[in-house]
């Protein structure tokens, strides 16, 4: 696959033509001279883009298929005769809009005209038809029913499974979830009294070793059920094991996820659990022995951190399980942690610093999910529909984790936020010239990071082939 594609066009001879654009607005930028000589600045430049990097995301979605999956899931209820963009067209052009840091369905309709958008979606960049617009995206958005939206969540799983050559030996299923403010009569918009707002409160996976998105659940603002939780986790482990059945799994997640039914489940399905305890009265009387040994050290004036495990069973509990105790000293007070565990082999201090502390990576990935990519912006009235942009925004985070992960391994963005990859990688202006033969992408000549983006291509290349 060619990451920047040469497309044939008709034309009648082979020279370079570059297509007229009517200028739509006269506006003129009033800015101040330079050196004795008028400054003029207007929006009548032509075929030019501000997203010539979205042609990596384009490449990488050739590569991984995803949006390919989401359309085979969703039914196309629309008479044929009023079809000018198809589902697949669609769906590329909001998740590569949102990729570039364009999250609201309105900018389609100045983006629908972009020559750099066009062709990511497989469009002549000029002569070629435009691209949808909002009120046609507004109408995808709520055409979607909840029967698409099953399909649409096994589709993420199989582009999850998809994303490894062989079977990994294990995998751990970060949990979590962050609210969605919601405003007005939004459908199944419910009051959070620890937030203290109308929200939803979609539940986030990952798998926590990668960063890869798993799936990702809207969810009514009420807190968390577990039941409900199990309910969703059985379904996905189902669908993992069917694909890997000797993958070994760690369910991982804060105390709000730690409930009978998640440990009678991890228990019954041969899967690992590392969550968070609430603290109680009994939990605090089983590890007072250390805390008191913790703060009597406390006057070395630093962090004091000691650690143990104990059996305990909880009054809703079915049988007794491994509780991991952290006393902590902090500024002379006392801080205690607990966990709950089945993982008996591993010291104490290991599970607790070595697995469950790195879960805090979750809270990364959900900053760039949610902050960079905007994916709160669940503003819909239909419950469907919010689902469904959540689906989007989530294809748009794991075509930016693979442009991370893949194409700047080995470089100094490894770690680089996704505002810095948009604004470093994507935010490239290009002046797109189409022949009969071939369309150009001519980047500026002063790009600093050029090599950058060289290697980039030739690692999604060589990824390709």
């Amino acid at each position: 696959m060619v990451v920047f594609p040469y497309i044939r066009v008709n034309r009648p001879n082979n020279t370079w033509k570059e297509t007229t654009v009517i200028e739509h607005s006269q506006t003129r930028l009033p800015l101040a001279s330079i050196s004795g000589k008028r400054v003029e600045a207007d929006f009548a430049g032509g075929t030019v883009t501000s997203d010539g990097g979205v042609l990596l995301l384009r490449a990488l979605e050739s590569q991984m298929g995803l949006i390919a999956r989401m359309v085979d899931a969703l039914r196309d209820r629309r008479h044929p005769s009023y079809i000018d963009h198809s589902l697949l067209d669609l769906v590329k052009q909001r998740v590569f809009q949102i990729a570039c840091g364009y999250e609201d369905a309105v900018d389609c309709d100045d983006l629908r005209h972009d020559p750099g958008i066009k062709a990511a979606c497989d469009r002549l960049p000029l002569s070629g038809p435009d691209l949808g617009s909002q009120s046609t995206m507004t109408r995808l958005e709520n055409d979607v029913r909840r029967s698409d939206l099953y399909r649409l969540a096994r589709a993420f799983v199989d582009g999850f499974i998809a994303s490894y050559d062989q079977a990994p030996p294990s995998i751990v299923l970060d949990i979590d979830d962050t609210d969605d403010p919601t405003h007005g009569a939004q459908q199944f918009s419910l009051f959070n009294a620890y937030y203290n707002e109308h929200c939803y409160m979609p539940l986030h996976i990952y798998e926590g070793q990668s960063g890869k998105l798993i799936t990702t659940i809207l969810r009514p603002g009420h807190p968390t059920n577990g039941k409900q939780v199990v309910s969703i986790l059985k379904r996905l482990v189902e669908h993992l094991r069917r694909s890997w059945p000797k993958v070994e799994i760690i369910v991982r997640a804060d105390s709000k996820f730690s409930s009978p039914e998640m440990h009678d489940f991890c228990e019954d399905n041969g899967i690992y659990y590392v969550l968070g305890q609430s603290a109680n009265a009994r939990l605090k009387a089983a590890g007072q022995n250390l805390m008191d040994q913790a703060l009597r050290l406390r006057e070395k004036g630093e962090t004091i951190r000691l650690f143990s495990s104990f059996s305990y069973q909880a009054g809703s509990w079915r049988q007794s399980r491994r509780i991991i105790h952290k006393a902590e000293v902090t500024n002379g007070e006392a801080n205690p942690r607990y966990l709950v565990t089945n993982l008996q082999s591993s010291r104490a201090e290991f599970i607790y610093d070595r697995i469950y502390c790195a879960r805090g990576r979750t809270e990364g990935f959900i900053k760039d999910h949610k902050t960079f990519l905007h994916s709160d912006r669940t503003s819909c009235h239909k419950f469907e529909a919010n689902q469904f942009r959540l689906f989007l925004h989530s294809a748009a985070y794991v075509l930016l984790h693979a442009l991370r992960s893949q194409g700047l391994n080995g470089t100094a963005w490894t770690k680089a936020q996704f505002n810095t990859i948009q604004n470093r990688f994507l935010k490239i202006g290009a002046r797109v010239i189409e022949s009969a033969r071939r369309i150009r992408f001519h980047f500026p000549t002063s790009y600093p990071l050029k090599n950058v983006l060289m290697a980039i291509v030739s690692r999604i290349e060589t990824t390709t082939h």
